[in-house]
């Protein structure tokens, strides 16, 4: 890497780690060297690449993180895609798995909600949750109607987590029902990497860059 690359990358980590909590400056700059790694060279030359589109972007989350769910890996990527331009940017990337990968409850909560919002209206409404569920759910070969079991299940979910009966879930309600039971952080489909994916991920990024 040259000298003038090298200083360029310091002072956006360093610009970046202001802004951004849970990695420091040094991780912060592997992060960008990683960033540049999966954009990869633009598909017309000439043409700069401004960040990781949708289709990368859920290749990472597959290969990386093992997610399958395509519902899941758009709302991870609008999660992620702050300004909604259709790319993760690298400022957006680093934001991004700053609570992907290290996020207190509280932010792990908000995102898991982003997530789930499919339409962006501020709430997970029923139809959201029956979409939801029967994507992340492995359907039997001898159930009959497999919708009314999820439609059962979204039923069930309501009464648990709809703490205001409204018939839809707001903020406050995902909120509340996860700080008393951490399991339903996930309720609606896996958009957090599990521990080990988490350990590789960071070992290969942080520990092999550092050592370079």
């Amino acid at each position: 890497m040259s000298a003038m690359n090298r200083k360029l990358k310091q002072t956006l980590a360093e610009a970046i780690s202001k802004q951004v909590e849970h990695f420091s400056k040094a991780e912060i700059e592997c992060l960008i060297r990683e960033f540049t790694v999966l954009l990869g060279e633009p598909a017309t030359p000439g043409r700069a690449v401004t960040g990781l589109d949708r289709g990368t972007f859920r290749r990472i989350l597959h290969n990386i993180f093992g997610m399958t769910n395509d519902m899941i890996m758009d709302g991870v990527f609008r999660t992620f895609d702050k300004d909604n331009d259709s790319f993760v940017s690298m400022k957006e990337w680093i934001e991004g798995l700053s609570v992907f990968l290290r996020g207190t409850l509280e932010e792990k909560i908000k995102y898991c909600f982003h997530v789930y919002d499919l339409n962006g209206d501020n709430y997970i409404s029923r139809e959201e949750m029956f979409h939801m569920l029967k994507n992340s759910l492995i359907r039997q070969p001898t159930e009959e109607d497999p919708d009314e079991g999820i439609k059962d299940l979204v039923e069930i979910t309501l009464k648990k987590m709809d703490h205001d009966h409204d018939g839809r879930l707001s903020f406050a309600d995902f909120e509340k029902a996860v700080r008393e039971e951490n399991l339903l952080l996930e309720a609606f489909g896996t958009c957090l990497p599990d521990a080990t994916s988490i350990e590789l991920f960071e070992r290969h990024v942080f520990q092999e860059q550092l050592e370079q």
